[in-house]
């Protein structure tokens, strides 16, 4: 077997037993026997606990990012708030341990959730500065409101994921029955708290980098600046991976 392939192995069963176990009871024995690796086998890839874990939370984190950039590189219109929030609200419902993750599930990370908080300090920052940065070229280009504080936009936006990635735990038994139409649902409260509408667009006075376009040639215009900033994120993730690998 590849290395590659054996360290995807093991990253997929100590996955699983995360999911299953929780932190606290996943051990690297029960890793090894899941993969179908010896234990030593384990640690020629990892060299603790703490940092397979960190490992697995990071490859779901990272699985997120690349497709997102994936979305917004088919299409410009992703890089509208509404849209890039629906994609990220759909990946963190597939995703079982960034749902952990972002909901603080004790009983699936434990002290994991602490330790990530400190290991992904720089990640998270750059993911600050790319919601920040992406609004300010958003608002360059008058697709994004402008008649607010920019810092104030980036914590509507924040407080609006936080309780819509909440509300899966605390109103599961009262939320529409399907995925999409809850991230329908996220999409449509950020369009209306943040954006401009295309009627909007028409209307208003542009800014000097939407002077003369529609409201699709302006997103077409703002995507590049927004995905360079997201690609860093996805770059930085991957250096990070691979720093919690043993080479």
């Amino acid at each position: 077997m590849e290395r590659a392939e054996r360290g995807e192995r093991i990253l997929e069963a100590a996955g699983e037993l995360l999911l299953a176990w929780g932190y606290r009871r996943v051990t690297i024995d029960e890793i090894a026997r899941r993969a179908n690796v010896g234990k030593g086998t384990v640690y020629l890839h990892w060299k603790t606990k703490d940092s397979l874990m960190l490992a697995v939370v990071l490859k779901a984190k990272w699985r997120s990012q690349r497709r997102q950039l994936a979305r917004m590189r088919a299409d410009p219109r992703d890089v509208l708030p509404s849209r890039m929030m629906r994609g990220f609200y759909l990946d963190f419902l597939a995703e079982p341990v960034l749902r952990a993750l972002y909901t603080d599930d004790a009983d699936i990370l434990g002290q994991l959730n602490d330790t990530a908080k400190k290991e992904f300090a720089e990640l998270m920052e750059l993911s600050d500065q790319a919601l920040r940065g992406g609004l300010e070229v958003l608002r360059n280009h008058g697709l994004v409101r402008a008649d607010t504080d920019l810092r104030h936009q980036q914590y509507a936006l924040l407080s609006m994921s936080t309780g819509f990635f909440m509300a899966e735990a605390m109103l599961y038994d009262r939320a529409p029955d399907s995925p999409e139409v809850r991230g329908d649902i996220f999409a449509d409260t950020v369009r209306r708290a943040l954006e401009i509408s295309p009627e909007e667009f028409a209307a208003a006075e542009r800014p000097a980098a939407a002077r003369g376009m529609t409201h699709d040639e302006a997103v077409a215009a703002a995507a590049p600046g927004v995905i360079a900033l997201y690609a860093r994120i996805e770059e930085h993730s991957t250096r990070e991976l691979r720093r919690h690998v043993r080479d």
